[in-house]
């Protein structure tokens, strides 16, 4: 199934009622793209990978035999590149049990492991919810600054491109000038969007939203929110009324709540990820500007203590410096090293 295949077909559905079917990338040209973008992940987790594998070069530089000392340099290493403390325990604990096992005899051993265990980690199913109703609402929450007006453009973007009729809605009506910048990357994106003035009712901006897009027969609505009002209070009270409304007119949605985690960030990433989950309940995470920090291993242990999937990852300006989150090129983007580089050289 394509990543962007949102609608499930109705029972006795004709093929004029059937949702849309997404246009497949041709091969050559998906092969192209994935590659291109792997490099940007290297590229942009270079930092992160810089201060994980080369700590890890260090522990194990001269080492032959996997030993207590090791290991508790190899936990620090884990905490000091922001996996948390919790799951960095949890790794060092695990290897603690190979090790006794006899599993594991060698730091070269020790490294393989560490990777299928961070994989294990973040391989969590993190396709988009499926519906029959429509249009499919994407509710996206974050702090200022983290990325989220862009990101939103971006994955509106992203279903455009996937052959899905997509709107936005401009909730975020307190920060100044918060709806004429979404405006602006709304125009970048080639997709409308629902306005109204500056400082109007979140909650009644994106239920008209919720009708227009329904009559106007909208695939996707994709509603931005207040990243901070004057209290934290005051924010998650405004988000439940968003809820509260939303689901008059579509007692289902949203369908998805992506909140966007600046991986600069570090571990107040993982604070403001418990708050919202508690709050709204976060169905996945969007990780942005993976290519300014060397924090980015904090995402691994969010992933870990809440269970949330990340569903898309980012870095940089470009409209399509956003992707569906894969867990598996991001370990190895990872676990990079010099040498890596030097042999495809």
């Amino acid at each position: 199934m394509a990543f962007f295949d949102i609608f499930r077909k109705k029972k006795n559905s004709t093929p004029e009622t059937e949702a849309p079917s997404v246009p497949e990338a041709a091969p050559v040209a998906e092969a192209e793209s994935s590659q291109s973008f792997l490099g940007k992940l290297k590229a942009g987790l270079s930092k992160t990978s810089d201060k994980f594998t080369g700590g890890l070069e260090n522990i194990f530089l001269g080492r032959k035999t996997i030993d207590e000392d090791l290991l508790e340099e190899l936990e620090e290493l884990l905490i000091t590149s922001d996996m948390g403390v919790q799951t960095s325990m949890k790794i060092i604990e695990s290897v603690r049990e190979e090790v006794s096992r006899k599993t594991l005899k060698d730091p070269a051993e020790l490294r393989n492991s560490l990777k299928r265990k961070i994989l294990e980690i973040i391989s969590m199913d993190n396709s988009l919810n499926q519906v029959e109703e429509k249009p499919y609402m994407v509710i996206v929450v974050g702090v200022n600054g983290t990325g989220k007006t862009t990101s939103i453009a971006k994955l509106a973007k992203m279903f455009k491109d996937s052959g899905l009729k997509t709107v936005l809605a401009a909730g975020d009506t307190f920060r100044a000038a918060a709806v004429d910048q979404l405006a602006v990357w709304a125009e970048r994106a080639g997709v409308p969007i629902i306005r109204q003035a500056e400082g109007s009712d979140p909650a009644a901006v994106i239920y008209d939203a919720v009708q227009s897009a329904k009559a106007k027969g909208f695939d996707v609505l994709i509603a931005d929110t207040a990243g901070r009002l004057h209290n934290k209070f005051n924010l998650m009270k405004e988000l439940e009324k968003i809820f509260r409304v939303i689901r008059k007119e579509m007692p289902s949605a949203p369908h998805e709540v992506l909140l966007v985690l600046d991986a600069t960030s570090g571990q107040n990433a993982l604070a403001q990820a418990k708050k919202f989950h508690e709050e709204v309940g976060i169905t996945g995470i969007i990780l942005t500007k993976l290519d300014g920090t060397a924090k980015g291993g904090a995402i691994i242990g969010i992933v870990d203590e809440l269970r949330i999937p990340v569903k898309f990852i980012g870095f940089g300006e470009g409209m399509d410096d956003l992707r569906p989150f894969d867990a598996e090129s991001f370990v190895e983007a990872l676990f990079r090293t010099d040498s890596d580089e030097a042999d495809k050289g």
